[in-house]
């Protein structure tokens, strides 16, 4: 019990420490938490502790980070994706794999260590990735969709790859099997138990019956995901217990992962099929939030384990070697994701994105090493290399983004396709977003001559916009620097319309504390947001969906025969009402705490409904009565 308790502490402290540091230095938490393992190696190695068993442990934050992902996708949406799924991604891992096998080809490597080789490099590392684009707000831009896509590409393609490297194996290291029996544990602790002997339903099987066992077994999660869990959580939900709801949030997504495990699927690809399926689910937001805490918890402490499984012994023997294959290893991915870029038209800063982004090797690279030697395939001194090639590429990854976000965006700001070749000095109005709701405020500010800078990351929106004369500029608009040479300084208005409450909370907060001259009109997701966004000075605040839900009631009270000016009269007494109400609860409201936990804030949404619904009920009924 000490030994362990000793270790969570020191792991927790290691986060506790590195990663605020990293994050005020703008290094990302990715990285603090990758420096924190390397600080640690030397401790963990004095204390005897295997890293990679807890290494095999904390990979469950991937499968927890792509149920979370599956949760934002509704089937239809990744049908849609499928053209880059199929093309983008899968042409992502064959030619990779393809130019990699080459390269070790060159290097004197048979062709079957060298195609092992270029599958176990081709895969990026999922972690690191979503949870960078996620940190930064890039997730869903152009370049962050396209990754997305690559990245799903690739935790498929771990399934046949895993069938293929048996079929591999060299005689001449069949020596080797003994020395890896000691080892066979590390095969069976992450997405590679599938290809191991234990636990699983399909060894031993003909071909024919394990295909249809692992048919049935995506079926049974498409099945239960529909129609069995609703009535689950309705009932967990009787009990009203948070960490009971929890409990049952963790037994489905472990559960997934070990039915994918126990027919020789990817735990990850199975609890992302659940999530997708789950994306219409009214407990969606709610599963959400419960997985999160401990997906960030195990991706932290994988990144620490990532950091102190550095062989500092053998990477000084090797300086040389590992450096130089670790650069050809990024400088053929990103040379490979450009050209695939180039072809599927995604264009300018979201190309480099992309390309930068996934020019690491991941975290299915240990897997793979660990199966290729059980196999006889690589030699176990080659897979050392490789292991150390594999965590540096990842090591440098953060910095990578860094550099994208600090010398190739903002070239972009400014080399854009745009009309302009820099930001108008005359204008003192910043749109950010040029969405549904940016847009057309836009065009509302031009019509009445006014001229705005409009800011947005999606380069197909944009060009949209440029090809109907709108001018545009292409970038982040929470980005200091950006907003900075949009001219922030000198703007006197700014309206935020972006998408994300997360993004628009952000930006509100910034403007507001470091240019209070600046008058801010910032969209609200809802109206817990509005708080939110009260809370950090802004006082000019619109419900995204309030006022055209003012118009659907107005337009339903006259379908019911109510005339045009009743009907007007009756949504004014609502109007009025839903102002007042907000205005005699906002001092109960806590920002950040979730309004079902924060007791005094529903009490006073109760006591405030109890006095003055009454009262607006009359006052609209004695109108509609005048009829």
């Amino acid at each position: 019990m000490t030994d362990f308790l000793l270790l969570a502490f020191i792991f927790l402290l290691a986060g506790v420490i590195a990663v605020p540091l990293a994050t005020k230095l703008s290094l990302g938490s990715v990285l603090g938490y990758l420096l924190a393992g390397i600080a640690l190696g030397p401790l963990l190695t004095s204390l005897q502790v295997d890293v990679v068993s807890i290494q095999h442990f904390a990979e469950f934050g991937v499968v927890m980070m792509l149920f979370i992902v599956g949760l934002e996708l509704e089937p239809k949406k990744l049908w849609s994706m499928r053209s880059r799924l199929i093309g983008l991604g899968g042409g992502q891992v064959v030619i990779t794999t393809l130019a990699i096998m080459g390269v070790a080809m060159v290097l004197g490597m048979s062709w079957q260590m060298a195609l092992a080789v270029g599958l176990i490099l081709s895969m990026s590392s999922t972690a690191i990735v979503l949870q960078t684009l996620s940190e930064r707000g890039l997730l869903k831009s152009d370049g962050g969709q396209a990754s997305f896509s690559v990245l799903l590409t690739q935790d498929i393609a771990v399934i046949p790859m895993l069938a293929l490297i048996p079929l591999l194996a060299m005689p001449e290291f069949a020596d080797t099997a003994a020395v890896m029996a000691a080892h066979s544990a590390d095969v069976q602790s992450t997405d590679a138990q599938s290809a191991s002997h234990s636990l699983s339903l399909v060894d031993n099987l003909p071909g024919w019956q394990a295909a249809l066992l692992t048919i049935a077994t995506i079926a049974a999660v498409i099945f239960g995901g529909n129609y069995l869990t609703t009535p689950l959580f309705k009932f967990v939900a009787q009990a009203r217990l948070r960490e009971l709801f929890t409990a049952t949030a963790l037994l489905f997504v472990i559960g997934i992962a070990l039915m994918m495990s126990l027919v020789g699927l990817s735990p990850a690809l199975g609890t992302f099929l659940a999530g997708v399926v789950l994306a219409n689910s009214p407990y969606k937001h709610e599963l959400e939030s419960n997985i999160d805490p401990f997906k960030g918890l195990l991706l932290g402490l994988f990144f620490i384990t990532v950091g102190a499984s550095v062989n500092f012994t053998l990477l000084g023997t090797e300086l040389g070697t590992i450096i130089l294959l670790t650069l050809a290893l990024i400088v053929i991915k990103m040379l490979v994701l450009l050209l695939l870029g180039k072809l599927f038209k995604i264009q300018g800063a979201e190309k480099w994105l992309m390309a930068m982004g996934l020019a690491q090797a991941g975290e299915f690279g240990f897997v793979l090493l660990s199966f290729t030697v059980a196999n006889n395939v690589l030699p176990q001194s080659l897979a050392d290399q490789l292991l150390l090639v594999v965590t540096l590429s990842m090591l440098v990854s953060p910095l990578l983004f860094i550099c994208y976000q600090r010398v190739i965006a903002p070239r972009f700001v400014i080399e854009a396709p745009s009309r302009e070749e820099t930001f108008p000095t005359h204008s003192k109005i910043i749109i950010a977003g040029s969405g549904r709701v940016g847009g057309l405020v836009d065009r509302i500010l031009k019509m009445a001559g006014y001229n705005a800078t409009v800011v947005d990351y999606s380069y197909k929106r944009l060009a949209a916009l440029e090809r109907v004369g709108l001018r545009y500029f292409f970038g982040d608009a929470t980005r200091p620097d950006l907003l900075s040479a949009a001219g922030i300084k000198d703007a006197n208005l700014l309206v935020v319309a972006l998408d994300d409450a997360e993004q628009i909370t952000k930006l509100v907060r910034y403007v507001l504390q470091n240019y209070p001259h600046v008058h801010v009109i910032a969209r609200a997701i809802d109206r817990h947001h509005v708080y939110d966004l009260y809370s950090y000075g802004c006082r000019d605040i619109i419900r995204e969906t309030y006022d055209s839900t003012l118009r659907i009631g107005r337009s339903a009270f006259e379908a019911l025969g109510v005339s045009r000016e009743n009907a007007d009269k009756m949504i004014q007494v609502f109007n009025q009402h839903d102002r007042e109400f907000m205005l005699a609860v906002a001092d109960a409201y806590e920002v950040g705490v979730p309004f079902e936990e924060n007791d005094a804030y529903t009490r006073k949404i109760m006591q405030v409904l109890e006095q003055q619904e009454p009262l607006v009920a009359k006052a609209m009924q004695d109108i509609c009565n005048k009829q």
